[in-house]
């Protein structure tokens, strides 16, 4: 028997929030065998998990007592529908919250499902709590106000839900922006040209497009592009690329560099490197090299580099648009990375020439895996030079929250 949308979006749902799986993991399992309705499944999850909080809210003030794990899915699920997706009428809605009840064998609260969706579609007033509007934890927002100040935070946090934006970054060895966005209009693309890039507009799998088979773009998110673009890589430069899975800046800086000079990409994992691999091959990179390395442990093998990216890893508070589950982190749980993303710095500076430049980056939002990082460094490297630090903040068509900080070792 051929599962419902909404039984397969609960499905997903109940795997992410109570068996702790990543939302783009289960949903591309869920998806796998699934050949309708996959952009209303993919609403639903990501949705959910989005505006959890919210949901909660509302939730929460009909309901008394503990809720199985089962019926608080189903009523986040009509809940959603109702405050969120203007296209589901609210009849549909209740209707199809009740049957789905019976579907994962939860019938005894039919009757307690209907009532509550049904008083909360004649609420629908969502507070101007920050916390509750924009469906973000208390302590997160806590947190940025004090580092960005209240402002800032609420200049970005509108942006957090939306779907994010989409980045074909043009390979120059075949195309040119304006090129690429013909190709892509050919495969049913709707987009727009800008310098070295195009903007999807519409939701598809640019994967399946000719234009993505034959190499004539790759996929990267503006602020990443604009944080390997600032590593200012030359033609014949040695670049090492120290945590470079999937590899979208190595892609970048090799165009930097006219596929000249040598790009060492590095990862702890095979199959992470083997992400890179394919993507080499199908874009036709000649300068590119992958191996397995520990950027924490001082590795003596590794050749002396002109340039290094150190992208670190990091809590991941810039993309929660795309990955909507992180911002229910628990703040004590990503307190140690600091010191792990030091130590990442400091090794991978230890292989830079004299003269040359390397870059820390992080997605996340925090100073103190961002800012407190590279001062320390600096306090501890006076032979290094800060020349420029950004943070990007998410808009509507701009790139993810993003840091880097590009430093110079001062010549001999």
């Amino acid at each position: 028997m051929t599962k419902s949308s909404r039984l397969i979006a609960f499905e997903t749902l109940y795997n992410i929030f109570y068996d702790g799986s990543y939302s783009n993991i289960a949903l591309d399992k869920a998806l796998s065998g699934v050949s309708d309705d996959k952009a209303f499944i993919c609403a639903l999850v990501y949705g959910v998990t989005e505006r959890k909080i919210t949901l909660d809210y509302f939730i929460d003030k009909y309901v008394t007592g503990r809720i199985k794990p089962k019926v608080k899915t189903i009523l986040r699920l009509g809940t959603y529908q109702l405050l969120f997706m203007e296209k589901v009428p609210n009849s549909a809605a209740i209707n199809e919250s009740v049957k789905l009840a019976k579907q994962v064998g939860q019938d005894y609260y039919s009757k307690l499902i209907n009532a509550v969706l049904h008083k909360i579609d004649n609420d629908r007033n969502i507070p101007d709590d920050l916390s509750v509007k924009y469906s973000v934890p208390q302590n997160l927002i806590n947190m940025w106000i004090k580092q960005y100040g209240e402002d800032k935070v609420k200049e970005f946090l509108p942006f957090i839900n939306d779907r994010p934006p989409l980045f074909a970054i043009a390979n120059k060895k075949f195309v040119n922006s304006d090129e690429l966005l013909y190709e892509l209009e050919c495969d049913g693309i709707v987009g727009e040209a800008y310098d070295d890039f195009v903007i999807i507009e519409n939701g598809v799998d640019l994967t399946k497009t000719k234009a993505f088979k034959n190499g004539l773009f790759y996929i990267e998110d503006l602020s990443s592009y604009n944080c390997a673009k600032a590593l200012k890589a030359k033609p014949g430069d040695i670049v090492l690329d120290m945590c470079s899975a999937p590899g979208g800046k190595a892609f970048t800086i090799s165009q930097s560099m006219n596929d000249s000079g040598k790009i060492y990409c590095f990862d702890m994992y095979e199959h992470r490197l083997k992400l890179i691999e394919d993507s080499v091959k199908r874009l036709d990179i000649k300068n590119i090299t992958t191996a397995v390395n520990d950027a924490a442990k001082y590795n003596e093998k590794l050749k002396k580099a002109d340039k290094i990216l150190c992208d670190v890893p990091c809590s991941g508070f810039g993309i929660i648009r795309r990955k909507p589950e992180i911002r229910y982190k628990e703040l004590d749980t990503v307190k140690d990375l600091p010191q792990i993303q030091y130590e990442i710095l400091e090794t991978s500076s230890k292989y830079l020439k004299s003269g040359g430049n390397i870059i820390y980056s992080t997605c996340t939002l925090n100073k103190k895996e961002n800012e407190k990082v590279v001062s320390k460094f600096l306090d501890d490297y006076k032979d290094f030079k800060l020349l420029e630090e950004k943070t990007v903040f998410p808009t509507p068509f701009g790139g993810d929250g993003f840091y880097y900080a590009l430093m110079r070792k001062n010549d001999d």
